[in-house]
């Protein structure tokens, strides 16, 4: 199971998230990215190479925190993220004025297309 952004993923949620909502960092070992847990809040290696990686949990949690709370269903073959958007007027619940669907071959990858959506729309 995929618990964790890889370094694709990881390079480009690092110019639309704040670096503090990372959880780990990937660390270039050669060639090959080597996840590491954060540590001292930092991500700073010997060589300065570390990229920002995100966990399932941190996406979901800086999705919490935007006030995004996904729908997800397995489907099976994959998983679909849903987020809607609510207008509201004087405390009635009105239609929804956004709807946003990703899919992804795990809860990571559905994060990341997700939080790459938002973005896209200036909803983050």
């Amino acid at each position: 199971m995929k618990s964790y952004t890889n370094l694709e993923q990881s390079q480009k949620l690092a110019e639309i998230l704040p670096i503090e909502s990372a959880d780990m960092f990937l660390a270039l070992n050669g060639t090959q990215p080597v996840m590491s847990k954060y540590i001292d809040n930092g991500f700073v290696t010997a060589d300065n190479t570390a990229i920002p990686c995100w966990s399932l949990a941190a996406l979901i949690d800086y999705l919490a925190k935007k006030d995004c709370f996904p729908e997800i269903t397995y489907t099976g073959i994959c998983y679909l993220m849903d987020v809607n958007f609510y207008d509201d007027e004087e405390g009635k619940l009105l239609h929804p004025i956004h709807f946003i669907r990703t899919e992804g071959k795990s809860l990571v990858d559905a994060c990341v297309e997700m939080i790459n959506k938002l973005k896209e729309k200036n909803l983050l």
